[in-house]
């Protein structure tokens, strides 16, 4: 059974609703500009984007912010039918950080709520303003957390209005099972943001999470950059893949939204990520034709279960999520 995007969204199980594609604005600090992504944005919102992803990490919360209020001023769009998805950072996981850290955020960006707040990895580091914490010998300082006590400190700040929607990224079914099963949860977290793509199809985790009412948001849904540093390159590029190439040719679409459209069918939000005004806008032009049933099982088969983001720096973690099957 595959889904339809209706009206390009998808109901959240608090009551709220998802745009299904969006645009990613992770910048590589050494290859993008920040005039870049503001200008990504306000392209972004007048081809049709409403769902914008963001993070404090990313450290263009700024910029991204001026655009989506230059659109808003402009009359292109309201505050309300934009979708802001933000993320809190691993040395922000103690409680007492969580909902400064958020407001640091919407200072920022000068709004008054997200639409999405997401606790980024379920791996807490040393508390801090310092965002990637060695010690002297360039040791990554870890730290011992209890995950619900995070999450108890996101629900105080969904009921101070402060947030719509609450949401994970990275987590596992374990981890995702630690906050469902907490004692008097109030807020169950309404998505996962994770690597999905036709080479990495996520099948079990996707089955559990649509089992809770969990959407599933996919991150690096084209592949993602072949920086050595922190992706697995041994892997072949997806975008090069024969069969895909071949579905593109039938429908006259580009390898890119064959993929962006195999998941929106799935129920799977996509946040492609490009600073390319055209590229921008062919991502979006996913909604005028659909995948067989044939073709979407054809474009299944292609899973090899191999992640491109494997984040292994981090794999001594306790917490490190991708030593679980799923």
């Amino acid at each position: 059974m595959y889904l339809s995007a209706v009206n390009h969204r998808i109901p959240l199980s608090d009551g709220n609703s998802i745009p299904i594609i969006g645009l990613g604005t992770y910048a590589d600090p050494n290859s993008s500009s920040k005039e870049g992504c503001a200008a990504s944005v306000k392209v972004a919102i007048d081809t049709g984007y409403r769902h914008i992803d963001g993070a404090y990490v990313y450290g263009n919360e700024h910029e991204v912010g001026d655009a989506i209020r230059e659109k808003i001023a402009e009359g292109k769009v309201r505050r309300e039918d934009i979708f802001y998805c933000g993320k809190l950072w691993v040395t922000n996981l103690v409680p007492e950080r969580v909902r400064p850290t958020l407001e640091r955020t919407l200072k920022t960006l000068k709004l008054d709520y997200v639409d999405l707040y997401i606790i980024e990895m379920p791996m807490a580091f040393k508390p801090g303003d310092e965002i990637y914490p060695r010690d002297e010998d360039g040791k990554w300082l870890y730290h011992n957390l209890d995950l619900c006590a995070t999450w108890e400190a996101l629900e105080a700040c969904k009921d101070a209005g402060l947030v719509k929607s609450l949401g994970v990224s990275n987590f596992n079914r374990r981890q995702l099972e630690l906050i469902l099963k907490k004692p008097g949860l109030k807020h169950k977290p309404v998505s996962n943001q994770v690597e999905c793509h036709p080479y990495f199809t996520q099948q079990k985790l996707l089955k559990f999470c649509q089992q809770h009412d969990i959407v599933i948001i996919a991150y690096s849904p084209l592949g993602t950059c072949r920086n050595p540093r922190w992706v697995n390159v041994s892997s072949p590029p997806l975008l090069k893949d024969a069969y895909l190439n071949s579905v593109g040719k039938k429908y006259n679409k580009t390898t890119a939204q064959v993929v962006l459209r195999f998941n929106i069918q799935r129920g799977v939000v996509v946040i492609p990520k490009s600073f390319n005004p055209e590229r921008i806008k062919e991502n979006f032009q996913i909604f005028d034709f659909s995948l067989t049933e044939e073709e979407m099982k054809e474009i299944e088969a292609l899973n090899r279960n191999v992640r491109f983001v494997e984040l292994l720096m981090w794999r001594d973690h306790p917490e490190y999520p991708f030593h679980d099957e799923y």
